[in-house]
Formats: C-alpha cells, structure tokens, sequence
C-alpha cells in the first residue's frame, strides 16, 4: 500500500514539492521534476521553490503570493510561470497550504503544481481570435461607412433663396441603413427633393436604396411632376422585385418653383407611404402637410400617390424625416414611443424657425434620445429666409 501510495505521489498528474518555511525544497515529485528537467539532488535542500519561477515569477511570488500565504494559510489558483533547466518557459497554477503542527504553529508548505501549458495555449488562440474578429469588425465597419456615404448626396444643390439643411443619425455602425434624401436642379428653374426609407438593412437594403435613388432623379428629368416620379419608382421597383424577396420603400417626393411675384417657392409634394412633412410657418403655427393614404412604393403594380400642393413664404420651414424619429423609444419599453404629437409639440416650440436651427435642435433630440434610436434617421429640412425688416422712414 505504502508502494502504491508513494507511486501515486511521484507519477501524479500533477506537481507537488513541500517547503521549509523559508522556502527552501525538502520534496519533490518526479512529474515537475520532469516537466523542469532537473535531478531531484540539485534542487531537494539546495534550492528555494522562487528559485524555478521566472523573473517576473519571483517578484509575484516575493510581493503577493508569499504575504497571502502567510495572511490566510492558502493561496489558490495563483498562475505562475517556472523557469526550465534548458530556460523553456512553463505556465502553471499553483496552490499552496502550510501545515501546521498540533501546537498550531506553521511547519511547513506543501504546493500542488498544474500544468497550464495547454490552456494557456487555448488562451493565446482565444484572444488571437478576438484580434482577428476585431480586426475584421473594423473592416466592415470601414466598408459599411463607405458604403453608406456613397448612398447620400456629397453636398445638396445650392438653390437661390432657400436655407437647406440635412442630418443622417447612424443607429449602428455595424449595418448599413435604408434611408436617403436628395435635393438637385431640374430644367425651367425647377429644383427636385426626395427623402426616403428602404424596408430593411444590410447589403440589400442598400441595393435597393441606390436603385430609389438613382430611378428618382432620372424619372424627375423625364417627368418632374412629384407624383409621376414616384409613380415611375414604384414600377421599377415592383418589377424589380417582385418575387420572394419583395423590396419596398416610403418616399416623399417634392417639387420646388420659384414664385417670382409673391416671393419663396410653389412647393408639390407626393407621399408614397411616407411620414407627413411638418410645415413650420412664419406666424409662428406649425402643422403636419395632409397627404393621406399614400401606399407604400414597390409594393402594389399601380400604388395609390397622395399628393398636396402649397406655397412656402419668407419665414416658412419645411421639415422632411424619415420614421427613425418618431419611432424611436423614449423609456427602456417597446410600447414608449416619441411619436408624431411630441414631434409636433417641437416644431410649434420651434417656430419660426430656420432650417439649420431645425436640424440642430433634431439633432439635440436624438442625442438625448440615445439607444432609444434603434433606426437609422434621415432629416431633410428647407427653409425661405425671412424678409429684413423695413427700415422706418426719417
């Protein structure tokens, strides 16, 4: 039995060695004998056990693993490094007890010692692959911030005697949003603006936000009445897709004309499915554009367009967004909501207002908002400037 127990000792899967107080080896077992590559005599009462640990070892073991040993009487699970006799690094765990004799006084240590070569190894992979994921992670989020820029405008046309402003509010950074928004010059002095949310994320969503994009200016060229350019969308897109991926989108689409007479433009703006515009006025009244029953584009051969015509004076603000706004939750639930009335409330607290006061103070809200915003948000915002006033007569 003794024979057996000894065996167990010297073979175990382990190491074990026991101490003198001062540190000093009195045992050893044959198992860290062989992972260290030394004979039992050069170290048995000729070494301490912090002479095997590396450098950085000896200083742990000096500063933190000897003062918890003498604090509690154990210390465990310390991980530690021992320094082989032909200068191999070996990772370990190691655990330690003093044993005390029957006056209660310290006697010696004993020191159980697990081979951590291969979970250190398993470590190293792990963070490896972290690295890697992390490296890739930027990657795409490189990609998916080019890819979103090519999506919008790189500056919105310059049209005499309009304010233009715009906002696009990134959800995630890890997905590519659906919303769009233009505004550019078509013939006669005419100028086209188009705001706009694809159903979805990601790569597709982005196909079909470039398809929107692109089919919207060309049609307007072709046609600049707003609710034939949406008409003219909706056909692309419903044969486009069509099939068992449908693509959809809501668009609103606005026709902007100088009015040389009364002053500021002669606006029409069809809505195909898409929040209602908030027309902020310069008596200080603000109120959402009727353009009800507007059907969603891409979604039906013949969608139903709803459209309004109305004329923006000096002092007038037309605010364009896209339903990452009014959807966007306010509290930690999905049933809180900001919602079309808050937002109305902001435009009648904001009126009169200018378009780039209007985008600030959007911005601020989602900023507030947080996490709350969930989708991308995209703010298109015009504004005519107001008229100086009149000097009084001397």
């Amino acid at each position: 039995m003794e024979d057996s127990a000894e065996d167990l000792y010297e073979n175990a899967p382990c190491g074990y060695l026991s101490t003198l107080l001062d540190g000093q080896i009195a045992k050893i077992n044959t198992t860290l004998l062989n992972w260290l590559g030394h004979r039992r005599a050069d170290l048995v009462g000729r070494r301490k056990f912090s002479d095997l640990l590396t450098v950085g070892g000896r200083l742990y073991h000096e500063t933190h693993f000897a003062p918890l040993l003498h604090m509690r009487g154990e210390a465990s699970g310390i991980a530690l490094e021992l320094k082989a006799a032909d200068g191999r690094r070996i990772p370990v765990l190691v655990t330690s007890t003093v044993k005390t004799g029957g006056d209660g006084r310290p006697l010696l240590i004993r020191t159980t010692v697990f081979d951590a070569r291969d979970r250190r190894a398993y470590e190293e992979e792990l963070l490896r692959a972290r690295r890697e994921s992390e490296r890739e992670r930027e990657r795409l989020q490189q990609l998916t911030s080019t890819l979103q820029q090519t999506l919008l405008p790189p500056a919105l046309a310059n049209v005499p005697g309009l304010d233009v402003a715009a906002h696009y509010h990134i959800a995630s950074i890890d997905e590519v949003g659906g919303d769009f928004y233009d505004l550019f010059p078509l013939a006669a002095g005419a100028w086209g603006l188009f705001l706009g949310d694809v159903c979805g994320k990601g790569a597709a969503a982005a196909a079909v936000t470039s398809l929107a994009r692109y089919t919207l200016r060309a049609a307007a060229v072709y046609d600049p009445d707003p609710a034939a350019v949406l008409g003219n969308l909706n056909t692309v897109l419903n044969h486009e897709y069509n099939g068992n991926d449908p693509r959809f989108c809501t668009v609103v689409f606005g026709l902007l004309t100088p009015d040389e007479e009364r002053g500021g433009f002669r606006m029409t703006l069809a809505s195909g499915g898409h929040p209602p515009a908030l027309l902020m006025r310069a008596d200080g009244t603000a109120d959402y554009l009727p353009t009800p029953g507007g059907q969603l584009i891409g979604v039906l051969p013949d969608a139903h367009v709803a459209t309004t015509t109305f004329h923006l004076d000096p002092g007038d603000t037309l605010l364009l967004h896209t339903d990452g706004l009014t959807e966007a939750h306010t509290t930690t639930t999905d049933e809180d909501r900001y919602g079309e009335e808050a937002l109305l409330a902001l435009g009648r607290e904001l009126a009169p207002t200018t378009a780039e006061h209007t985008v600030a103070a959007i911005r601020g809200l989602l900023d507030g908002l947080g996490t709350g915003v969930d989708d991308d948000t995209a703010v298109l915002v015009v504004s005519v400037p107001s008229r100086p006033d009149r000097e009084e007569p001397q």
